[in-house]
C-alpha cells in the first residue's frame, strides 16, 4: 500500500486558497508513466522529466501535477505531430 504524502503551496499573492501537493514515490511514479526507474532517470539526466523534491535524508518525491502535466505534454505532443501528418 502506498503512502499519500499531502503538503500544502503558499497562496499566489493576493490569494487565499492554499493548493495541496501531494508527492508521488518513485514506484507511484513508474505506475501513473508506464516507465521503468532506468527510464524515469534517464529522462530526468536530459532534462525532459520533473524532477524529484529531497523529502527527507533518504527519500524523494516527484510532485503529483507535475508528472501529470509531463503526461499531458506527451499526449499533446502526439496529437499534434498527428495533426501534421
Amino acid at each position: 500500500m502506498s503512502k499519500q504524502l499531502l503538503c500544502s503551496a503558499p497562496p499566489p499573492a493576493g490569494g487565499t486558497e492554499i493548493t495541496p501537493i501531494r508527492f508521488l514515490r518513485l514506484r507511484e511514479v513508474c505506475a501513473v508513466v508506464g516507465l521503468s526507474r532506468s527510464g524515469i532517470y534517464r529522462h530526468i539526466q536530459s532534462r525532459e522529466f520533473p524532477l524529484p523534491v529531497k523529502l527527507g535524508a533518504a527519500a524523494s518525491g516527484w510532485i503529483e501535477s507535475e508528472v501529470l502535466a509531463w503526461c499531458a505534454a506527451r499526449i499533446a505532443a502526439r496529437n499534434a505531430q498527428g495533426r501534421a501528418a
